[in-house]
């Protein structure tokens, strides 16, 4: 993330709470795209990469893991069918990870993690 002064902030996605922890001594291995864990994103697959892990990693109550539930149930009758995901159903889940992205944020926000930005996920890619 860029900061007011034009220097930057690094942030990395919590395995534990699906919050950011701030990680700058990465900041070299990013720019320079170099890694093992290093991959280019579009904002919107970011979106939906940060939701994939934190529906993976994280349990829970409540209406976000609700929905991380709805995505895994799709996923699951699907495999037992034998079938890939139709475009209905892809395009269902991409729009139900969007949301649990602005809904997590906003909850981190709320609790003052620093690096939520439910923002992230209306504007362009980047």
């Amino acid at each position: 993330m860029e900061t007011a002064d034009g220097g930057a902030r690094v942030w990395r996605v919590s395995i534990e709470t699906g919050g950011w922890q701030e990680k700058n001594d990465i900041f070299v291995e990013i720019t320079l795209g170099v890694g093992g864990e290093i991959f280019r994103r579009t904002r919107e697959d970011f979106v939906q990469e940060v939701e994939r892990f934190r529906a993976h990693y994280l349990e829970g109550e409540g209406p976000i893991f609700a929905l991380y539930e709805t995505v895994q149930a799709l996923r699951d009758a699907a495999k037992a069918e034998g079938r890939h995901l139709t475009p209905k159903e892809q395009a269902l889940i991409r729009g139900i990870r969007q949301r649990t992205f602005v809904m997590f944020e906003e909850q981190l926000r709320a609790a003052g993690d620093p690096g939520a930005d439910p923002d992230l996920s209306a504007g362009p890619s980047r």
